[in-house]
């Protein structure tokens, strides 16, 4: 059965699949703010059933999947300040959402919006250059514009927007819980220099937004005591202490304890890369967001579409599908492949947008094909080159003391680490944590305690478990890969970004 239309005139299921319900128009996708709240009831009695300690809990902090939104009633603030312990959460804050179902990441209906509050600002790139981002459908503050301009009664109705981690941490307090700087520069709307609301960006997409979304923090912050509600329902200390919550990306970067100079690479179904880099480059490929463990400092984002599929995929065609097969032609063939660089993309890239199998050899001329070895290798060192050139682009530097840290699928496969850590000049880690996100949690929540003490997040968790050495550079790698670097990258301008090309992504 379907609900009736929503707000924006879509029509949403009546059940959630994965998380999320995804509306008519196949554009729209949303989850239901109670179902996030009884998850939360749940969860607490669960850990109260078997007998957890709450009192011993001296401080916590949590993530959120990024640029998701959650709007708050006229009236809200004062049911949260009175919450009765004798009954769950979800029961006492079911009239306390504007909008029912919040806009997740996965969303694309803002379109218009994006291409409205690009104008405002003067272009893809000068918003890139204010917010890290060039204008993005799921980004926070083209969901507010879009719920504005639909059904500014919505709009009207709500007194306090949080994004999906300062909502959690909003339960936690019994009161709104500022947006910590890092969360806050995935929205389109925070200027990630100042770490202030960049008044251009709010104006072109709602009236009075500033006061909606109330004040930043750095995100060490400590936001206040956990609420009555808590002490007395599950046992929490009165001392216990509510650290910002951050967004899920960053949350890992503090869980792979990365450093300055450190690239954290998963290599999974896509590949994605998190950078920690001092001085950023906005691009319109690409995010930068604040350091969630430095405010000093900043984290970039990367993500790839074809990841470990196309890899799979050569395996198939020319590896007889054995990874082993696979591996050995990554050993019997010479770094730098003799100057045969290749494009694999089976589906539309995000970095470039691309989409196509383009081969060349060493004298940049294409050809339809190269020896099953050769492919191989071309694949793997064409995936890894692209990394490098883009995540330059937006100002990460390799130092002598960069690490990078991988994990995912591949990152089981020591020939494939070899490939990483030649492109990239430096050693290359693997780490055992199955849930970065989670565990940077508990690591931000011990440093929120003593960040005003100017403790580093690296000295809070120097006991933790160290990454384990894997790879180093091939000796003489450097050297081979810079000319090829120069090459790929005047390749991928050239040939992939040419408005003429029959296979530019469009």
């Amino acid at each position: 059965p379907k609900r009736p239309a929503t707000w924006d005139g879509t029509s949403a299921p009546s059940r959630t699949h994965c998380g999320v319900q995804v509306h008519s128009d196949k554009l729209t996708v949303t989850s239901p703010v109670l179902m996030w709240v009884k998850a939360l009831d749940m969860i607490l009695e669960k850990m109260k059933s078997s007998g957890f300690n709450f009192s011993h809990v001296r401080a916590f902090s949590g993530a959120g999947q990024q640029h998701g939104s959650v709007y708050w009633k006229e009236g809200a603030s004062q049911i949260l300040k009175n919450l009765s312990p004798d009954l769950p959460l979800h029961q006492l804050l079911k009239a306390c959402f504007s909008v029912s179902d919040s806009p997740v990441w996965m969303d694309s209906s803002t379109t218009t919006q994006c291409l409205s509050l690009e104008k405002a600002v003067g272009g893809a790139q000068h918003l890139a250059n204010i917010t890290g981002s060039r204008a993005c459908e799921r980004f926070t503050g083209n969901q507010i514009a879009k719920i504005y301009s639909q059904n500014p009664e919505f709009y009207m109705q709500t007194e306090r927007i949080s994004v999906v981690s300062s909502f959690a941490a909003s339960l936690f307090l019994s009161a709104y819980a500022p947006i910590d700087y890092c969360d806050g520069s995935g929205m389109n709307l925070l200027q990630i220099r100042d770490k202030i609301w960049s008044t251009a960006c709010l104006n072109a997409c709602a009236p009075g937004l500033e006061e909606k979304l109330g004040p930043v923090v750095p995100s060490s912050s400590v936001l206040g005591s956990v609420s009555p509600y808590y002490i007395q329902r599950y046992g929490f200390s009165p001392d216990c202490k509510v650290v910002a919550f951050t967004g899920d990306n960053p949350a890992s970067l503090a869980g792979m304890k990365l450093e300055e100079g450190d690239i954290a690479i998963s290599l999974g179904t896509s590949d994605t890369l998190f950078l920690w880099i001092k001085e950023p480059v906005p691009a319109l490929e690409g995010h930068i967001f604040c350091n969630p463990v430095d405010s000093r400092a900043y984290m970039a984002l990367l993500c790839f579409k074809n990841g470990s599929l196309i890899r799979e995929r050569i395996r198939d065609d020319c590896a007889s599908g054995s990874w082993d097969e696979f591996s050995k032609a990554l050993k019997c063939t010479v770094v730098g492949n003799n100057g045969n660089l290749g494009f694999y993309f089976d589906v539309i890239e995000i970095t470039p947008e691309a989409v196509g199998i383009h081969r060349f050899n060493s004298d940049n001329n294409k050809v339809p094909d190269f020896p099953k070895e050769v492919e191989i290798r071309a694949l793997v060192e064409g995936q890894f080159m692209a990394k490098r050139i883009h995540a330059e682009k937006l100002g990460y530097k390799i130092l002598p003391r960069t690490r990078i840290l991988a994990t995912g699928g591949a990152s089981y496969n020591k020939e494939i680490l070899q490939v990483l850590s030649d492109v990239f000049s430096a050693p290359v880690y693997t780490i055992d944590t199955a849930n970065s996100a989670c565990l940077g949690c508990a690591y931000r929540a011990i440093h929120g305690l003593v960040a005003e003490t100017s403790v580093s997040l690296g000295d809070v968790v120097k006991l933790a478990p160290e990454p384990r050495l894997v790879v180093t550079p091939t000796a003489g790698a450097d050297q081979l890969y810079q000319p090829l670097l120069k090459r790929y990258a005047e390749l991928e301008q050239n040939v992939l970004y040419s408005p003429i090309s029959s296979h530019l992504a469009k």
